[in-house]
């Protein structure tokens, strides 16, 4: 395992999503469907403890996520770096629905 921080340069990883983005609409279309709503989550504070098995699992939603990002759309001022978690919880099922 590393002991350095990783450092990732936003700059990077927008272009990175934007080349994802722009292989899943080809592929998929402007609108993908996904195929399930309740995901399983680890907690903010046992998410990255690797040397202890997580004891608090967790249920979320995708459609609540979203709803989260609609708001976000509606209102550009009302961004907070927790929306990252909401995106990520509706990017990675997009992803593993539409692998390949």
């Amino acid at each position: 395992m590393s002991s350095e921080p990783l450092q990732v340069p936003l700059d990077q990883l927008r272009r990175a999503f934007e080349l994802v983005l722009r292989h899943i609409e080809a592929s998929a279309g402007s609108t993908v469907t996904l195929g399930h709503d309740y995901f399983w989550s680890v907690p903010a504070g046992e998410l990255y403890d690797v040397h202890n098995e997580p004891t608090a699992i967790t249920i979320g939603q995708l459609s609540e996520s979203w709803q989260h990002l609609e708001g976000l759309l509606a209102d550009e001022d009302r961004a907070v770096g927790h929306h990252l978690v909401w995106l990520a919880d509706v990017i990675r099922a997009i992803g593993q629905d539409t692998a390949g």
